[in-house]
C-alpha cells in the first residue's frame, strides 16, 4: 500500500514538472521572446487604415548605417536592399488607396524594402509576403523565393536626415502632417519621413 502511494506521489509530482515546463517552453517561443521584438505602428487616413508591421532591432553597440568601401563593418551598408527591421520583412497594410510618398499606391499588403544611402534611401514597395529578409524560403515546396525589384509597385527616393538623438532601438512612427502623416524610421542618428495621404490628396 505503501508503494503504491509512494508510486502515484511520484507520478503526481512528474506530471506537476511537466505541465509547469510547457508554459515557459511556450513563452520561450513566444515572438516576444526574440532579440529584436515585433513592433506595429498604425494610423487612420479618413476611412483607410494603415498599418507597418516591423522587427525592431536593437544598435547593441554595432555600427549601423555607413559605406563598406570606408573600412568598417556596418549592420546595413549603404546601397544593399534592407528589409526593414529584422526577422521577416516589413509589411505595410493599406485598406484603401493612398498617396505614398507622392504615389498612388492601392489597396494591399505589401512588402517594404528600403535601401539606405549617404544622401538618398529608396523606399520600394514589393507585392510578396512572408519574406524572410529579402527571400521566402518554403520548406514544403522545396523552393526559395528571392525579391526581385522588377516587380515592385512603388518605388520613391527620400532625402535622410541626421538627428542629433541616438536612437537604439529601430523605430517606424506615424506623425501628423500637413495633408496625412509621416511614415518615420529612425535609428542610430539617421531619420527618413514618407508622407503618406488619403488617395487624391498629393
Amino acid at each position: 500500500m505503501r508503494t503504491s502511494l509512494r508510486t502515484s506521489a511520484t507520478a503526481l509530482i512528474l506530471a506537476s514538472a511537466v505541465l509547469t515546463a510547457l508554459p515557459a517552453q511556450a513563452q520561450d517561443l513566444h515572438p516576444s521572446r526574440r532579440p529584436s521584438p515585433v513592433g506595429i505602428a498604425k494610423t487612420f487616413l479618413g476611412d483607410t487604415y494603415v498599418k507597418v508591421t516591423y522587427g525592431r532591432p536593437y544598435m547593441r553597440g554595432r555600427a549601423i548605417f555607413g559605406d563598406v568601401s570606408m573600412g568598417d563593418e556596418f549592420l546595413v551598408p549603404f546601397g544593399r536592399t534592407w528589409r526593414t527591421g529584422a526577422n521577416e520583412a516589413t509589411e505595410i497594410t493599406v485598406t484603401g488607396p493612398v498617396q505614398f510618398a507622392g504615389q498612388p499606391l492601392p489597396a494591399g499588403t505589401y512588402s517594404l524594402f528600403t535601401v539606405p544611402g549617404p544622401e538618398v534611401w529608396e523606399v520600394r514597395i514589393h507585392p510578396g509576403l512572408g519574406m524572410d529578409g529579402t527571400g521566402r524560403l518554403d520548406p514544403g515546396a522545396g523552393f526559395r523565393e528571392t525579391y526581385d525589384p522588377a516587380l515592385d509597385v512603388l518605388v520613391a527616393r527620400l532625402e535622410p536626415q541626421t538627428i542629433s538623438e541616438t536612437v537604439e532601438q529601430f523605430t517606424i512612427e506615424f506623425e501628423t502632417a500637413d495633408r496625412g502623416v509621416h511614415m518615420v524610421l529612425r535609428w542610430e542618428n539617421t531619420e527618413v519621413r514618407v508622407p503618406v495621404s488619403p488617395a487624391g490628396n498629393g
